[in-house]
């Protein structure tokens, strides 16, 4: 299982050979014997690369889970619940985990210095028992997964621009005076062309410019082009430094919470543990985000 799951996270016969200091040969003949006991084709193999077949994706779900278990079965056995050890898995959205959750990673690292860790940002979901993740950060309403959730703060949906734009262009004072302004846009999964306000107001906004990155909107707006709307946590700097604002506050739909979770169903392992109780000490600090 421990070969079978490392190939599947490598792709690699070589790479699982080199990485658990054995030969490609081994490897190769480790998979076939699991395979033989299945009665199930686990990989597909081509000349450059090894994938999952369905089987093998739902197999490797159901390894790492049991490998977990031994692990904290052996852990305990040697009395080394208290001192966590092993690589901890983590994700969240890809901005906010940059700015956010990697400090608090390698904060955790530091502290326990057995572990490692592998982080996993993207804006989109993330099957946490798939990828094999031990924590998710997750910005916005959770629907029922049966895991642990705890709420460490929450995010607004903001509207924004610099000084010397108002100066110029004047401050929008509703929604509709946005019809007046340029506007910017990204294009990334938190964005939609129409904008939801209190009191369930919307408008479709027309954009001079669509940004394929919040980075990119959020430059355009730090500039003086034009107004953009983000999570408010991702001008949280330049906020601080006042190169930018937000307007329409009195018009924001609710905010959006942020939840740290992890799989229950069984005690959570030392490692996990540490690195919960770590996040949401410092989210929760964050003033940012509450």
């Amino acid at each position: 299982m421990r070969i079978f799951a490392k190939v599947a996270e490598t792709e690699s016969f070589a790479e699982t050979a080199r990485l658990m200091h054995m030969s490609a040969p081994a490897v190769t003949r480790a998979i076939a014997a699991l395979e033989d006991l299945i009665g199930a084709r686990l990989l597909v193999r081509t000349t450059r690369s090894v994938k999952l077949t369905e089987a093998g994706a739902r197999y490797v779900a159901d390894c790492r889970r049991i490998l977990a278990d031994i692990a904290e079965a052996e852990a305990g056995a040697a009395g080394s619940y208290a001192s966590p050890a092993g690589t901890l898995a983590i994700t969240a959205p890809s901005m906010f985990g940059h700015m956010h959750v990697l400090p608090i990673m390698t904060e955790y690292l530091d502290a326990y210095p057995k572990m490692s860790g592998r982080t996993l940002f993207l804006d989109r979901p993330v099957n946490i028992i798939e990828e094999g993740i031990d924590v998710a950060v997750r910005i916005g309403h959770l629907a029922d997964s049966g895991f642990t959730a705890i709420k460490v703060g929450s995010v607004r949906r903001v509207i924004c621009g610099a000084p010397a734009y108002f100066e110029k262009h004047g401050v929008p004072a509703t929604p509709a005076d946005l019809k007046g302004h340029r506007i910017a846009v990204s294009t990334s999964a938190w964005a939609s062309p129409e904008w939801r306000f209190a009191g369930d107001q919307r408008m479709t906004i027309d954009a001079a410019l669509q940004c394929n990155t919040v980075e990119a909107a959020i430059g355009t707006a730090k500039a003086g082009w034009g107004l953009t709307r983000i999570l408010h946590y991702q001008i949280g700097p330049a906020l601080v430094a006042g190169d930018i604002q937000i307007v329409l506050a009195d018009f924001e739909e609710p905010p959006l919470p942020i939840h740290v979770l992890h799989p229950e169903g069984r005690h959570a392992p030392a490692k996990v543990r540490a690195f919960v109780d770590l996040a949401v000490t410092r989210l929760r600090e964050n003033r940012l985000l509450n």
